[in-house]
């Protein structure tokens, strides 16, 4: 599984409280992925985080 954080981030950080392993909060106040290669260890909190984000600014592949 691959995942970006694109250009449409409010910074809400909903996705980095969901799946902290993954997800952070950079010093611009946007969302990152620490990696975009995602184990499936954490393949069921990115989706859930992608699938909570109001903006949809999280892709998944």
């Amino acid at each position: 599984m691959q995942v970006h954080v694109n250009g449409e981030c409010i910074g809400c950080g909903m996705c980095a409280s969901v799946c902290p392993n993954e997800f952070f909060m950079t010093d611009g106040g946007t969302a990152a992925a620490f990696s975009p290669e995602v184990g499936d260890d954490l393949a069921d909190q990115v989706q859930a985080a992608a699938d909570g984000c109001p903006v949809s600014a999280i892709e998944v592949r």
